[in-house]
């Protein structure tokens, strides 16, 4: 049963995984193979103390802010929000934006420019990055808590302007639906891997009748047969771009058995370190509950009670 203690769980884990990552952004496999993180560490690429959360959980909590003042989703408040976060250092784990995504920075222009929110996005098959799968999991937290696990067109829909935002492309828009199908049946009290497949079965389904997307559904096909969680290793691309991501991260959530393994597994795959971790910690979080969070982990996390805070606004407010 979807409560806000789970909301809590899933947005602390996502900024855990995020904080646990940031430290070695961009490291290779092999570097991280020889020097392996077993902990939260400090400086490293952005030369931020220990516990520090990147644009990964500033971009989530952006939006959850929106939607729980407004009680409503509002896109031009997010992209108010987002802005606000890269020009104003709102939003953010030590009152510094340190990082942030060409195809956002661009979004967030395109913003500050005039367009409406909803043309802001990048739409160029060059852009897809996850900087939108990075921080949808609000979209699935709110349409789950107004209509529960019932993601019909406007649901869609929903997550889909909720991507464009940033990434207008049509395969960011598939990346986050299967994130948010999958979320849904963990809400629903599935385990891991019933709540993968099922949540991967059913957006395939979807887009299977939408002739205008067909391309960009062959992209995610990587997830059959069902022995993807079997694949070793060196067939899982750890970089930034949005299937990569997706598909390492599930991987990651298929072969572990706890929140810290399930993180330690998907920094130590290296590049877009600290997104992947988030990806997957928003939804081990939500799956293991705060209680399999490492204490110290949750003790060294900058802004804990803020994101708490976060957490019971949005689940009291936003529906």
């Amino acid at each position: 049963m979807f409560d806000q203690k789970i909301l809590t769980a899933m947005l602390l884990g996502h900024a855990v995984g995020d904080a646990v990552g940031v430290p070695v952004e961009f490291s290779s496999r092999l570097k991280l193979k020889n020097n392996p993180v077993t902990n939260m560490r400090a400086f490293g690429t952005y030369n931020q103390p220990a516990g520090t959360w990147s644009d990964d959980t500033s971009l989530t909590v952006a939006a959850m802010e929106s939607i729980a003042r407004l009680k409503k989703i509002d896109y031009g408040d997010i992209m108010q929000n987002f802005a606000d976060w890269h020009g104003n250092n709102k939003f953010t784990a030590n009152d510094e934006t340190f990082d942030c995504g060409n195809t956002t920075g661009a979004a967030i222009r395109n913003f500050l420019e005039g367009n409406a929110p909803l043309s802001c996005g990048i739409s160029d098959e060059y852009s897809n990055g996850n900087g939108s799968l990075m921080r949808i999991f609000p979209a699935a937290v709110y349409i789950y808590m107004t209509r529960g696990n019932n993601f019909d067109e406007d649901a869609i829909d929903t997550i889909h302007k909720f991507s464009a935002l940033t990434h207008a492309h049509k395969r960011s828009f598939v990346a986050c639906v299967i994130y948010c199908r999958i979320a849904a049946e963990i809400f629903d009290g599935q385990n891991l891997s019933s709540a993968i497949h099922a949540g991967f079965e059913k957006s395939m389904d979807y887009y299977s009748g939408r002739s205008d997307f067909s391309d960009e559904v062959n992209h995610y096909r990587f997830f059959f047969p069902e022995n993807f969680g079997a694949l070793p290793e060196e067939k899982i691309n750890s970089r930034g771009y949005v299937v990569d991501a997706l598909k390492a991260a599930l991987w990651c959530l298929l072969n572990t058995e706890d929140y810290k393994s399930l993180v330690l597994r998907a920094v130590n795959l290296g590049g877009d370190t600290d997104t992947i971790a988030a990806i997957a910690g928003g939804l081990a979080g939500a799956f293991y509950g705060v209680e399999n969070i490492p204490a110290d982990w949750l003790t060294t996390l900058k802004k804990k009670s803020y994101l708490e805070k976060i957490a019971a606004d949005f689940y009291q407010k936003a529906a």
